[in-house]
Formats: C-alpha cells, structure tokens, sequence
C-alpha cells in the first residue's frame, strides 16, 4: 500500500492499493487504485471511468418530491436529487452550501 500526496487541495494522502488488474473497457493494465476492487465489479482505468463520468453528469438528475424541513434554517423543502435517510438531517441549497464551504 502507498500513500498519494493530495496537494493543491486540504486533503490528507489517499491510500493506493497495488495490484494487477485489467481495464474492462480498453484492455489497459491497472497497476494502481484508490480503493480495494470487488472481485465481481468491473475496474476501469482512469480515462475509461472519466468518459463513463462524463457520460452520467449528461443525463437529467431524478429528483424525489416530498414535504422535509431544511434542518440549518427550518426552510420548506418540497424537492431532492435524492432520496433522504429518515434519521440524517436535510438542508435547504444554502445551508448545505454553507456548511461545505465551511468544512462542517
């Protein structure tokens, strides 16, 4: 296991698994990644996974409507691109923008 520096941002060194694997898209040796692969998931090389990435942030986000008060403001909120944990706090656009430009 090695450790890659994070500079240019305020991230602590991401731990590197070696191995060998394959890309399941292009054939291309892997040799290196930042998380331990499951066996029965596909691994891609870092420029097969930003196509696909690319590919996902195309498509239009599903948004879930309900009735869920912003736990920061107590704003109403009436729609999420997700669908919410019963017991995790919800915040509002603002607040949650807040509280990562914060680092909470």
């Amino acid at each position: 296991m090695t450790f890659r520096d994070n500079s240019g941002g305020n991230f602590p060194p991401r731990r590197m698994v070696q191995g060998n694997w394959t890309c399941s898209d292009c054939g291309k040796k892997i040799t290196e990644l930042p998380f331990e692969p499951s066996p029965d998931s596909p691994v891609y090389c870092r420029e097969c996974w930003l196509k696909k990435r690319d590919q996902r942030s195309d498509r239009p986000r599903r948004m879930v409507r309900g009735n869920w008060t912003c736990s920061g403001c107590d704003k109403e909120i009436t729609e999420l691109p997700f669908e919410p944990s019963p017991n995790a706090p919800i915040y509002c656009k603002e607040c949650w923008l807040k509280r990562k430009n914060q680092g909470a």
